[in-house]
């Protein structure tokens, strides 16, 4: 199609499909866009109800492909989430928004507050502080490179001739050739070539037995492809915060468990942690997210000996008549709270 409609409409699936629409639709970053997704949806919100579980979900997938979440609190206690947003500022903190609310018949625009919007961002820069980059928008090059390697082989395997083969038969007459040459099955891109084996190539004489076939299909693995591809989709997914080695097909359980906690913990615990600082300042409560303890995100054998110790030294140290300040001052010398 072509006009402003056409326009909009391309202009609309690449926003939605991610900033750029290039990385962002294989299948190594919906992998951990449903991971941001599934673990934020199941995470524990404590001082609200608003923040459901289907809009932690819709803050998960975008923070994942676009770096910012944008919700409209109403007064009757609903959140409206935003397809499209404008903002203005005052030294550096949104004051105002004009957000685009999406709907069955057709969007509508509405100004509001920034206490009436909640903003959620993730990898936000000084020199824009009011907007979220995406894992991705920090990763060009690497995202670029997948998706070149994943368009390559997509193409390679749509083009190339995939066994196709060169028969060699003696001389005979042209239309004999061609009627043969119509039996042939699985003539991939008409690049089955027939040759004859009366002459050489060079002019001296061939044997008239030698009707071994000669393969087409190209060598893909001498030019790495399978190296390239795997260093890309693992520097894909360590943006993301998810361990390669969760998606090899030789992971066993610990490692499992390890890059659960890493994703979990180091990752998007401080992303819920900045989200409840957000809803916090919006809501009027104290509101608190928490994702490590529905991920089970925690090494629960170490946490029952660290309690078994901790209660056999509280034991011992009420045997020895230790004051309860000492014992809480210890406690505070090894950081546990």
């Amino acid at each position: 199609m072509s006009g402003f409609t056409a326009e909009l409409m391309a202009a609309r699936e690449s926003y939605i499909s991610g900033r750029r629409g290039i990385g962002e639709l294989t299948a190594t970053v919906q992998s951990c866009v449903s991971l941001w997704e599934g673990i934020l949806a199941m995470s524990d919100v404590d001082g609200t109800s608003l923040l459901t579980r289907r809009h932690m979900a819709m803050a998960g997938r975008a923070l994942a492909l676009r770096g910012e979440a944008v919700f409209l609190v109403r007064d009757t206690g609903a959140v409206v989430p935003c397809a499209d947003w404008d903002l203005r500022t005052r030294d550096g903190v949104p004051n105002a928004y004009r957000v685009s609310i999406s709907e069955a018949g057709g969007g509508r625009t509405e100004t509001a507050l920034a206490a009436e919007v909640l903003h959620f961002r993730t990898g936000v820069d000084g020199v824009v502080p009011w907007a979220g980059s995406a894992p991705l928008k920090r990763a060009q090059l690497t995202a670029g490179m997948l998706q070149a390697i994943e368009t390559a082989l997509s193409e390679a395997f749509e083009e190339m001739p995939l066994g196709s083969q060169i028969v060699p038969m003696p001389e005979q007459p042209e239309t004999d050739n061609e009627n043969m040459s119509r039996t042939f099955r699985g003539k991939r891109g008409r690049i089955l070539i027939r040759e004859s084996v009366a002459v050489a190539a060079a002019g001296g004489p061939q044997p008239a037995s030698d009707w071994k076939p000669s393969d087409l299909s190209p060598d893909l693995s001498r030019s790495m492809t399978r190296e390239s591809l795997e260093a890309a989709r693992g520097a894909i997914l360590s943006v993301f915060g998810v361990l390669p080695g969760l998606l090899n097909p030789a992971t066993t359980g610990p490692l499992v468990r390890e890059a659960q906690r890493h994703l979990a913990q180091l990752v998007l615990q401080p992303i819920a942690a900045l989200m409840a600082e957000e809803a916090s300042q919006k809501l009027g409560s104290a509101v608190k997210i928490d994702v490590v303890r529905p991920a089970q995100a925690f090494d629960a054998g170490g946490r029952a000996r660290a309690f078994a110790g901790m209660v056999q030294a509280l034991t011992l140290a009420k045997e020895s008549g230790l004051d309860p300040q000492q014992v809480e001052d210890s406690l505070k010398f090894i950081d546990w709270e």
